[in-house]
């Protein structure tokens, strides 16, 4: 049953995406803003699909230039933050070139930043910049590589350079795996839905589209800003300090 289940999840999915491309590739053309609604519409009918519950704890800033500050769990906070709200993500150069996975995020109007070269980085930087300057939404999962899910790892303070504009807030976001089933999700479980390490995408995919309904927390914590904080450290270790306390209540049944 479980890879039935599976099969079905990931065709339903494919006939879902497939048409979405050509739409998505024409609102980049000629609709700015139809480019950045239509992948919101999209993944909350790929959150139904797949039958991940979402419990959005607080409000996502709107209308205003926003940098996320989310901890990074699994390949499935993407479609979790893009139901979130409108927004784009900023990822590393090699997404760019995953299969699959990369023209998804290239559609989605990513921002694809190489940490090894800085000149490069200060190109990004600026692209990030126009974008925030358009009043738009971009996530940062600031720890700079994923976990198990349990813990939050410490937020690198050289990717908050964006928020040096003086019209952008940075919203933390806390991310929860949280349940299983409708039950709490175990640390036996927890493996097959968080990805991190050297696990392969591939067959991890299949086994999270086999095993069933999850729910995921998504808390929006009070936006910040660098004017508030002082300096660009403080200002991650606020976002950083946010995240964690979302995690640790959401992962005790303990409220806000």
């Amino acid at each position: 049953m479980t890879t039935l289940r599976a099969a079905v999840k990931l065709l339903g999915f494919i006939a879902m995406t497939l048409p979405g491309l050509p739409v998505q590739r024409a609102l980049i053309a000629f609709s700015p803003r139809g480019a950045r609604r239509f992948p919101h519409v999209y993944h909350r009918a790929v959150t139904r699909w797949l039958d991940i519950k979402l419990n959005i704890i607080g409000e996502p800033v709107k209308d205003k230039a926003c940098l996320i500050a989310a901890n990074h769990v699994s390949w499935i906070d993407i479609t979790v933050l893009s139901a979130l709200t409108p927004l784009s993500f900023i990822a590393k150069k090699e997404v760019n070139n995953w299969p699959g996975f990369g023209t998804l995020a290239r559609l989605q109007r990513t921002v694809f930043i190489d940490r090894d070269r800085r000149h490069t980085t200060g190109v990004s930087r600026d692209e990030m910049q126009e974008r925030l300057a358009a009043k738009e939404t971009l996530v940062l999962f600031a720890e700079g590589t994923s976990s198990d899910g349990y813990r939050v790892l410490p937020f690198k303070s050289a990717y908050f350079a964006a928020a040096e504009r003086p019209d952008v807030v940075v919203q933390p976001v806390t991310l929860a795996y949280r349940g299983h089933w409708g039950t709490p999700m175990t640390r036996r479980r927890r493996p097959y839905f968080a990805w991190y390490g050297d696990m392969e995408m591939g067959p991890h995919l299949w086994q999270a589209l086999a095993l069933g309904p999850i729910e995921v927390d998504v808390i929006c914590h009070k936006p910040l800003s660098l004017a508030e904080a002082g300096n660009r450290k403080l200002l991650a270790r606020q976002a950083e300090e946010a995240v964690r306390k979302g995690l640790v209540a959401a992962m005790s049944g303990a409220s806000l």
